[in-house]
């Protein structure tokens, strides 16, 4: 007698992306390398008044190696400074822009729904944590929190709303592009579009 087989079904935990969300890790490296360098162009800038001094001191030394010495120990100063501003830039703007967008993708996951709420309380959020997070006395974060929030939820309100009606036009845009098929985004209508022109 035989046993009747049994089909197994792999069960996946993958859930497409809404349309409109952000892959965070991109996003995550692109506010990394936004921080390096706004970072290290502030710590440059603020270098300059440094620099004014290591000339002056130039000026009143007479001797060629000291004069040497000194630009380098200078150089290498200001290397140090803008090199750490840097990373200090990169690494705060990434934790900052991992933090919202990952949040803003949990609550457009959770609530089955890409509106301007979960952009409005992804902003507050994250600005309020890391308002907590600064340093200072207990008062002081507690109106860095409320602070963050406030001006976390008013900055991401009109950027939301931004998004959402910029996503709605390229949608617009894709329907009347293609009218017969059905909207798709990513890797998938990049090929489609390069099948479409190479047909042609």
């Amino acid at each position: 007698m035989e046993a009747p087989e049994k089909s197994e079904e792999t069960v996946s935990n993958y859930t497409p992306r809404m349309a409109g969300t952000v892959n965070w890790g991109t996003a995550t490296v692109v506010g990394v390398f936004a921080g390096l360098l706004y970072g290290g162009s502030r710590e440059a800038s603020a270098s300059v008044s440094k620099d004014a001094e290591v000339m002056l001191k130039l000026g009143s030394t007479a001797d060629k190696r000291e004069q040497h010495r000194l630009m380098r120990d200078a150089m290498e100063k200001r290397f140090v400074r803008v090199a750490r501003g840097s990373l200090i830039g990169g690494v705060r703007l990434g934790m900052f822009t991992a933090a919202f967008y990952s949040l803003q993708n949990l609550l457009a996951e959770k609530r089955g729904v890409h509106d301007v709420l979960n952009v409005v309380a992804a902003g507050s959020a994250t600005a309020s944590t890391f308002g907590l997070i600064m340093p200072g006395s207990l008062q002081w974060r507690a109106r860095n929190v409320a602070l963050g929030s406030v001006l976390g939820a008013a900055i991401c309100f009109p950027l939301g709303w931004l998004q959402l009606k910029l996503i709605e036009k390229a949608n617009e845009g894709n329907m009347a592009a293609n009218p017969g098929s059905e909207t798709r985004s990513g890797v998938g209508a990049a090929i489609e579009r390069l099948e479409g022109n190479l047909n042609k």
